[in-house]
This record gives structure tokens, sequence and C-alpha cells, in this order.
């Protein structure tokens, strides 16, 4: 009985000593399926793009409208009744043709009223100066005395202001009945005439007769916020863009197609506008066709500066955190995947412009993002971008990535 006690706490060791060893090899052999299942499932496949540093342009899309290069209100200078109208509504008028004639009679007659004016002054002049002559020679022997003569001096000056005088009269007179004609100041597209023939009109009266509109060239008036214009001159004062010499502007219409002329930027206003909080921009472009009219609304695509040494990466490799922070996922050289918090500065077309976060030859996992995870172990082949349909693609701008973190927060 005593030798019964002392045997069991050694009996109780073995058995728990057994369980052991046995729990043990069935972990072993758990852990060795795992592993062996491991090494028979294939690694994912993922699709990289090698990035590579280079020198982009930084542009920029703002709305704006089309405005004729030059508009003239063509109106009457002086009074009459219109004989005619000498030109076709809505055709094309050179500088200085005939658009209008009014009735010269009354004109004519002002202007022969003037001439007979400047002859009598002219007479008047050459009777005086005859007069003068015969003096001078009675003046030597005292015939005429001195006074008398300086008199018939002052007279003659007299009358020779007023046949310059005269002459002005016969100046305006002679424009008055130019006017009778009315042409066209410039070159341009005529629209529509506010009167007919018959029609009584007054020298600069407010409605005009007819707007003459040069469309070739023809100017883009664009608004930009003054946030953006600020942000652009801090960023070429801190060197982070480069100036571009380049100042050819993009026009992309209302129908989403591109205007296959590119214009150039004319000027920038010196002030912000205090209602809008923008400030204004005019682009010049050629319109050979005339297919921009005034009043289209167009978006322009400008060229801001360059940046340097960055790198551009298709948006499906791009994606943000809740925070907002950009973050795309790299191959290390181990082949295991890295999340890389990077910083991004618009967009090129369909691909985001990459300023920080990102070395030559990074490869950065475009197809497959969302299957793979940090740390895990992947095998890589070369991004094969697909090709995109031009009619349905979508242009990406600048204010895309202000969106997308604005969505994101």
């Amino acid at each position: 009985m005593r030798s019964a006690k002392l045997w069991a706490p050694a009996l109780t060791a073995c058995a728990l000593a057994t369980s052991i060893a046995l729990v043990g090899c069935s972990n072993d052999k758990k852990e060795a399926a795992q592993a062996a299942a491991a090494q028979q499932m294939p690694l994912l496949e993922v699709g990289v793009l090698v990035a590579q540093a280079k020198n982009v342009e930084k542009t920029v899309e703002l709305s704006g409208r089309t405005s004729a290069y030059e508009v003239s209100e063509v109106r009457p200078q002086t009074n009459g009744v219109i004989l005619k109208r000498l030109f076709a509504e809505g055709s094309y008028v050179k500088a200085g043709q005939a658009l209008y004639q009014l009735d010269p009679r009354t004109n004519n007659a002002s202007f022969e009223n003037a001439n007979a004016a400047l002859l009598q002054q002219q007479a008047n002049l050459a009777s005086l100066k005859t007069k003068a002559n015969r003096y001078q020679q009675l003046i030597g022997i005292n015939a005429v005395s001195k006074q008398d003569y300086d008199d018939l001096t002052g007279q003659i000056r007299v009358a020779q202001a007023q046949v310059e005088a005269a002459k002005a009269e016969v100046k305006n007179a002679q424009i008055n009945l130019g006017y009778s004609t009315i042409r066209s100041p410039i070159s341009g597209q005529s629209n529509r005439s506010t009167v007919t023939t018959g029609a009584l009109v007054t020298a600069n009266q407010t409605n005009a007769l007819v707007t003459i509109q040069r469309l070739d060239p023809i100017y883009v008036d664009i608004s930009q916020s003054s946030s953006d214009l600020l942000r652009l001159r801090q960023e070429l004062k801190q060197g982070s863009l480069g100036n571009s010499n380049n100042a050819k502007v993009k026009l992309k219409l209302e129908d989403g197609s591109y205007y296959p002329i590119e214009g150039t930027l004319a000027f920038s206003d010196a002030s912000v506008d205090t209602n809008t909080g923008s400030v204004s921009i005019r682009a010049v472009f050629q319109n050979p066709d005339h297919l921009l009219l005034p009043g289209m609304y167009a978006t322009a695509q400008i060229v801001e500066g360059v940046l340097s040494n960055v790198y551009l990466v298709p948006q499906a490799a791009v994606s943000r955190l809740p925070t907002g922070q950009a973050t795309v996922f790299v191959v290390n050289t181990k082949g295991n995947i890295e999340a890389r918090n990077v910083t991004t500065s618009g967009t090129q077309g369909s691909d985001w412009v990459i300023t920080q976060g990102l070395i030559n030859g990074d490869k950065v996992v475009v197809d497959g993002v969302a299957k793979v995870q940090a740390g895990q172990q992947v095998k890589t082949k070369p991004y094969q971008p697909q090709a995109t349909n031009p009619t349905t693609a979508k242009p990406q701008n600048a204010s895309t990535e202000a969106k997308a973190k604005a969505h994101a927060e």
C-alpha cells in the first residue's frame, strides 16, 4: 500500500510528459503542413512601373469666355436720312468700306456756303493789300498819315485771320459732307443693322446703326483666383517651380474638343476684383476660320511653370488615407510590399505628379493594388497601360487633387 502511494506522483509526471510530447508533435505537423501549402501556392503577380524622375510642365485649367479682338459700334456723325444700306448684314467688311449713304444735300449746301464765305474773305484781303501798296507809295511824300497806314496794316492782319477761319469752316463742312457716307472704322464681321432705308439719324445718337467685330485674332478672358496666383508666386520664389518661357495656352471648347491652334498670354490684371476675389487674364488666339465666336464658354490650359525631378504615376497606383495622405505600394529588393507616403502636385493627363516620396528605380505597384498589403511577398511584371478611347476619356485638371483631398476629409 505504501509502495503504491510512492509510485503515484511518478506515474502522473510520466503521463503529463507524454501528453505534452503528443501536443508538440501535433503542432509541428500543422505548421509543417501550412508551410508546405504556402510553398505550393504561387506568389501574387503585380504590374509595376519603374519610377524615373523627369521635368514636367505644371498646367492649370481655368474657365473663361471669348471676346472680340476689336469692337466698333457704328454711329452717325452728322444728321440725315438714310438713302441706302451699302452692305449685307452678317458679311465681312473692311476698314473704310461704305456702310450707309445719308442724304447729302444739306451738308453739300453747307460746304458750298463755307466756300463762298472763304472767297469773300479772300477778296477782302486782296483789296486791303492793294490799298496798302498804294499807301506805301504815298506815305513817302506825306500824302497819307502814318496813323492811317498803321490802321490799314492792322486791318490786313484781321483779314488774314478771317481767311484762315473761313478755310477751317470749309474743311469742317467738307468733313461733314464726308460723314454723309458712313464707313466702317475697322475690318470685321458685321451684325444685324438696326435701321433701314428712310430712317432719320442724328449725330452721336445713343443707338448704334450696326456693330462690327474683329474675330481674327480673338481674345479669351480668363479668371484666376487670387489664392492660386499667390501660391504660384510663392512656388516660383521658393524655387520649387521653375519659370517656363513657354507662354502657350491650349483651349478646350464646350463640346470637349480642343481648339487646334495654341494661343499666347496677352496680359494679367495688376489688381484683384474685390467682388470675385480673382484676377483677370487675357489670352489671344488666331481665329482664321471664325470657329470661335464672342461669348463662347471655353476652358484654357495654361502652363504655370516647370516642376523639376518629379515622377508621373498612374492614378490607379495612388490611394489616400482617411487623413488625406497620399500613399503608394512599392516592391522592395526582397520582393516584399512596402507602403510609401508621397506628395502630389496636380495631375498631367491620367497621371499624378509625385514631388516627394519616390526615388529613381522604385517599383511602384499599379496593377493589383487592391490585392496587396504591406509585408506581402509578390512577383512583378512590367505595367502595361491600357489604351483609352479619346472620345470617352475625361481629361484631368489641376483641381483634381484638391477635390480628392476634400473627399477624403
